[in-house]
């Protein structure tokens, strides 16, 4: 077959080459060569630094990069590089604000289609990843693998200079700010900066006068759910904080340790 036929074939997009396994069809005999070993499992390209294989050149030839470290694709606005096309792709969108993936249900856009797969979730209702010790299931995989953390207690993000430990990545990023005094959150409307976004959300509350929790028993809001949670205490009666030393209960932890200073503190 001449360079010209198999051209041809991406303008009349002709597929003369057929799976035997499965509907798929393909342009070229190459094409469905490579596609054979999905069936096959076949894996011919070996890293020899590690223990993995690969059915495709181009997986192999991004997963060297794992261990040489190179970074080929540059971002020619900043100074980050990537190891992949496609991440730079992504990255690029941070700087154009370009988001091509729009839900259909409502207005929101969206830079990865991964992110507009999970809010669709949000109108159907699906939770495809359950976990197998407890009756909950999850919108990502992302919130399973967290979740099963609760039930093995792995804490695989370690700090590199002090001993604790953590359940997500993002936690450890998060601590890791007392170590180097880093606050990248700041306020625009004062001098104010924090270590986590949530906490800058609910300072900026304080000059907007925003009290978006609100109790559903009085007409009480407030700008933080905590505090929210800690007013319905009164109107249940709850008092989830107990004493070790005593069988008294409160309703605040704060009061609780208070309570643990002036009582038990000899």
């Amino acid at each position: 077959m001449s360079h010209l036929q198999k051209h041809v074939r991406v303008h009349t997009g002709e597929k003369l080459f057929d799976c035997s396994q499965c509907a798929k069809s393909f342009r070229t005999p190459c094409q469905l060569k490579v596609h054979m070993r999905v069936h096959s499992k076949e894996k011919p390209y070996n890293c020899l630094q590690c223990t993995k294989s690969f059915s495709l050149l181009c997986n192999f030839q991004m997963h060297t990069r794992v261990h040489t470290g190179e970074k080929p694709y540059s971002c020619s606005v900043c100074n980050k590089s990537f190891t992949q096309k496609g991440s730079l792709q992504v990255h690029v969108r941070l700087h154009t604000g370009e988001k091509p993936y729009k839900c259909s249900l409502c207005k929101k856009s969206f830079t990865l289609k991964q992110h507009l797969q999970n809010h669709v979730r949000l109108h159907t209702g699906e939770k495809p990843y359950s976990c197998s010790i407890c009756d909950k299931s999850f919108t990502q995989k992302g919130s399973l693998q967290y979740h099963m953390r609760l039930h093995t207690g792995e804490k695989p993000y370690s700090c590199s200079v002090c001993n604790k430990s953590f359940t997500q990545k993002g936690s450890l990023q998060t601590h890791m700010r007392l170590h180097t005094g880093e606050k990248p959150y700041s306020c625009s409307l004062c001098k104010k900066s924090f270590t986590q976004k949530p906490h800058l959300q609910t300072h900026v509350r304080l000059h907007t006068g925003e009290k978006p929790y609100s109790c559903s028993l009085c007409k009480k809001s407030f700008t933080q759910k905590s505090h929210l949670q800690t007013h319905i205490r009164l109107h249940t009666g709850k008092k989830p904080y107990n004493c070790s030393f005593c069988k008294t209960c409160f309703s605040q932890k704060s009061i609780l340790k208070n309570h643990m200073k002036r009582v038990h503190s000899d």
